[in-house]
């Protein structure tokens, strides 16, 4: 099978320097993505605490946003298949995801969180946020789950859902 583009020499080169710990590493930051469950948990949490409520509102608006643009239309708009099916030669390390690849939902939950964090002023949270963020987008390269523009694509429209996130609740406050 002939696979061509930057996109595959990227996630091929990620492939090349694979190891046992950072495989197990990987999986293991890839599931805490999973469903966008770190961050949901995180949201409840903020929620809990009378002092970060407004910053919970924001972030759980955020990642409903994102769930409705990025899995709802995006994914099914785009249809795009993953580069595991393309390639089928990789052996993955997680179970095949059975949506389509663009944009990576795991990056957008990710980023929608880190962004509503951010505008929302949590200046001791989005900074680890984002660094978790970072790491969950990466795994989806390094688990050949996606491609880098899936990955670009989910910055994107998480960035845009937590500022929407955001612009909601603060003029539903008012």
């Amino acid at each position: 099978m002939k696979k061509v583009g930057i996109e595959f020499r990227i996630l091929d080169f990620f492939q090349g320097i694979r190891t046992p710990v950072g495989d197990a590493v990987m999986c293991f930051i890839t599931k805490l993505g999973d469903a966008g469950i770190i961050w949901i948990v995180l949201a409840v949490i903020l929620l809990l605490l009378p002092k970060t409520r407004k910053t919970g509102l924001v972030m759980m608006a955020a990642l409903c946003i994102d769930l409705v643009v990025c899995n709802g239309i995006l994914k099914n708009l785009f249809a795009r298949i993953r580069p595991c099916d393309v390639n089928t030669q990789i052996q993955l390390l997680i179970a095949r995801p059975d949506d389509f690849s663009f944009p990576s939902g795991h990056t957008a939950s990710s980023f929608a969180a880190v962004a509503a964090l951010y505008f929302s002023g949590e200046r001791k949270l989005w900074k680890p946020a984002l660094a978790l963020a970072c790491l969950i987008a990466f795994s989806r390269l390094y688990l050949y789950v996606h491609y880098p523009t899936d990955i670009l694509g989910g910055i994107f429209v998480g960035l845009a859902a937590g500022y929407m996130g955001y612009a909601i609740v603060r003029q539903w406050l008012k």
